[in-house]
């Protein structure tokens, strides 16, 4: 489907809704994917599509902190203005390129589905078959951490860019192994090129990672309501929990925080991870419940009280000469 335009003889009581995202392939992917999901047959007369430059696409190099500052944003900010200003009317994000606290004026409509592979994938060369000392490229601070957990021998290389351009790093840079979410590797067709999935137990993903994120302005209700009846509830409780979770522990994308939930039935399984960033010492729990911003509140609360707390706090220290 033509990610630019699409539309149907249905009432005219929304006129022409203006789609917000960025220019990256994996974004207009995203966007043709959420129109899709909508089958032609929402009561708006035609959608289009605005290409939003982020501060996250104008600087490369930066650590994501540097740009986003600790809470995120570097990718979504811009968008999120543009859609105050109303130059768009709706922002697709990736999810877990979304702050938590949610801004005035706007509100996330349910998330849609199906929801992408959560799981963290690793091109080059598997894990296990990586030599003592290899080379593997990751931006994600996450990411970092959890490698230095479970192989510290590594050297990990810091990689921005969007899948493509990191993706190239493998010969130019002269890596053996790049780290990416598997959400976005299958999103852009590029499945064959994932030597291993890395397991959840070790390298639990970023909170609402594989989940798009559909932002409107909280006045816009009738568009709210409208978006909101083509989510898919199940991945939306889960989604909700992960960032509590990550909202309670004051994080963002820059710190290395996991989690990942399941739904069985009515209730949902959480399971998130606080690693130090020299990979040293790693905080791991569980809990269930059926109230999903509870549930993450609750398991902030358990990783905070066994010292999590400590952890994030070293992170959001600024180191001294």
């Amino acid at each position: 489907m033509d990610p630019t335009t699409t539309g149907t003889a249905a009432p005219a009581t929304l006129g022409t809704v203006v789609i917000g995202a960025r220019g990256s392939k994996l974004a207009q992917v995203m966007v043709a994917e959420f129109l899709a999901g909508l089958g032609g047959s929402c009561p708006v007369v035609r959608f289009q599509n605005r290409v939003v430059l982020t501060d996250g696409d104008r600087d490369r190099r930066s650590p994501m902190s540097a740009i986003g500052g600790a809470s995120g944003g570097a990718f979504t900010s811009q968008l999120e203005a543009e859609l105050r200003e109303g130059r768009i009317d709706v922002a697709i994000h990736s999810l877990k390129d979304l702050p938590t606290q949610p801004p005035d004026g706007l509100a996330l409509a349910t998330t849609p589905g199906p929801r992408g592979d959560i799981r963290e994938a690793l091109v080059g060369a598997p894990l296990g078959a990586l030599r003592y000392g290899a080379r593997v490229g990751t931006g994600s601070t996450r990411r970092i951490a959890q490698l230095r957990a479970v192989r510290p021998d590594l050297k990990v290389v810091p990689l921005r860019g969007n899948v493509p351009s990191r993706l190239a790093k493998l010969k130019s840079a002269g890596l053996e192994a790049v780290m990416l979410a598997a959400a976005g590797l299958r999103r852009l067709g590029l499945e064959d090129r994932i030597a291993e999935f890395l397991p959840l137990n070790q390298f639990p993903p970023s909170p609402g990672q594989g989940a798009m994120g559909i932002q409107v302005r909280a006045a816009d209700r009738e568009l709210l309501t409208m978006l909101s009846s083509y989510g898919d509830p199940a991945a939306d409780r889960a989604v909700r929990a992960e960032r509590a979770l990550l909202g309670a522990l004051h994080g963002g994308c820059s710190v290395p925080v996991g989690a990942y939930a399941v739904v069985t039935g009515q209730e949902l399984i959480l399971t998130a991870q606080v690693t130090s960033l020299d990979g040293r010492r790693q905080l791991t729990a569980a809990a269930t419940g059926a109230e999903p911003e509870q549930l993450g509140a609750d398991l902030a609360a358990t990783l905070l009280s066994d010292g999590a707390g400590q952890i994030l706090a070293e992170i959001r220290t600024p180191a001294r000469d």
